[in-house]
């Protein structure tokens, strides 16, 4: 049913969508361009606009032809009343919900934010400041027009107003996700942490081989990412570039972080070489792997992950070899590889197919896939009896029919055996010491 949901929603957004009137690629065809030499604005705001608008030509040159998208008139209605999200140096987003009942996100530009207020005090024109600031924004929309991933907030449709006011000019509707929140990842189970790390290089991956070359997020923090589905994406890309650094010679292209600097080549054409891609990983590395890679990972994985930790964190390991190293340590825990030589516990516990215990008051345990008990991904009955019999509290436990992301089941352990329900889809697993005295 949730899935039906989601395919009429996206249906009746589908049908939305056809009713378009302006795009990102015509919304650059009818953006006027920059007054001509001897208009009022200042010189180098006249300078700056250029600059934005051949960026954004070069970026929207070769571009899929444009389809439709939703009527300026919607758009505004919707954000008329609609609750913000939150605001940045360029652009504020606003939850609000269109045609159809499904809920988006609307991207605009901030008449009051940091970028419009700076460039009014330099330039002391503020219909100009706020037209340089919505070239920004359409140089997100044509970049995720031409980028298609997923681990990339999708783009619903867009709209230009070449009329009213400047900053209410542009709209982009996006996929609505939810802000990225350290402290609560850190308190999810391992294998979910690893999901995000996961999407996170098979994103990076794709930015290394994109459509338009390398492309480099220059303003990576985890405040520019969102949740969709428990998916990690990307939602800002009006910082992306596809330009490396020129160079001369090797002292050139050093890549400097706070803590840490490496030198990289010059190459032939006279570009430091792949400085977008490590510039990406490294901010991957100190970002997310440091934090959500190695805390309560499997014993056996953790090998691996700690050399993936210092692979990247030197910078050894390109996107490559990175997104390589992410899928063998993905194999061993999906197949049970890391399982091997093992002592078998299982045989310590009884089990009665066809029946599952009682609801009981579960102990808890972290990190757990339920709040209110322990439950944890198993590959096998004999790791979930090897988790078991590792908790002392722990005298019994089921496999549930849950699976996480990978196909694990998900098991339920319970600190005392409770009376038999039936269940023919369940098995019940109980320690052998817990069981004697008990009629079973």
């Amino acid at each position: 049913m949730e899935a039906a949901g989601r395919w009429r929603w996206g249906a009746a957004l589908s049908a939305a969508l056809l009713a378009l009137s302006a795009l990102a690629l015509s919304a650059l065809l009818l953006l006027p361009p920059p007054p001509p030499p001897g208009s009022a604005l200042p010189p180098g705001l006249l300078e700056e606009l250029r600059q934005r608008r051949r960026d954004l030509r070069r970026l929207a040159a070769g571009g899929a032809a444009a389809e439709g998208g939703l009527r300026c008139g919607d758009v505004r209605r919707a954000a008329g009343t609609a609750p913000v999200l939150g605001s940045g140096f360029t652009k504020v987003v606003v939850r609000a919900a269109l045609a159809g009942g499904g809920a988006v996100a609307l991207k605009s530009v901030h008449g009051a934010g940091r970028e419009v207020r700076q460039c009014e005090q330099r330039y002391g024109e503020p219909a100009g400041c706020r037209r340089l600031a919505a070239y920004k924004l359409l140089k997100e929309v044509t970049l995720l027009r031409r980028l298609r991933h997923p681990g990339i907030v999708q783009l619903h449709g867009q709209c230009y107003d070449s009329g009213g006011e400047p900053e209410a000019g542009v709209t982009a509707v996006l996929e609505l996700g939810a802000p990225l929140e350290m402290i609560q990842l850190l308190q999810t189970p391992w294998e979910e942490r690893f999901k995000i790390c996961l999407g996170l290089v098979e994103l990076l991956f794709y930015l290394a081989h994109s459509p338009l070359g390398s492309i480099v997020l220059l303003d990576f923090q985890p405040r520019q990412f969102v949740m969709v589905d428990g998916n990690l994406k990307v939602t800002d890309m009006d910082d992306a570039s596809t330009e490396e650094l020129s160079c001369e010679e090797d002292n050139d292209c050093t890549l400097d972080f706070p803590t840490k600097s490496f030198p990289l080549q010059c190459s032939s054409a006279g570009k430091c070489e792949g400085i977008n891609e490590k510039r990406n990983l490294f901010n991957a590395y100190r970002y997310f792997f440091t934090y959500l890679l190695p805390h309560s990972a499997p014993p056996a994985l953790q090998p691996f992950l700690s050399d993936i930790l210092n692979a990247t964190g030197n910078l050894r390991y390109g996107i490559n070899e990175t997104l390589r190293a992410f899928e063998k340590v993905l194999h061993l825990y999906k197949s049970g590889l890391y399982l091997q030589k093992r002592p078998l516990l299982l045989k310590d516990y009884i089990f009665l197919r066809g029946f599952r215990m009682e609801e009981a008051e579960a102990y808890k345990c972290w990190p757990s896939y339920s709040h209110l008990g322990c439950l944890l991904s198993v590959h096998s009955p004999e790791e979930a009896a090897a988790i078991c019999s590792s908790q002392p509290q722990c005298q019994s436990f089921i496999i549930t029919q849950q699976r996480t992301w990978t196909g694990r089941p998900l098991a339920s352990f319970q600190s005392s055996p409770t009376d038999l329900i039936p269940d023919t889809t369940a098995v019940a697993y109980i320690k052998r010491s817990a069981s004697l005295g008990r009629r079973l």
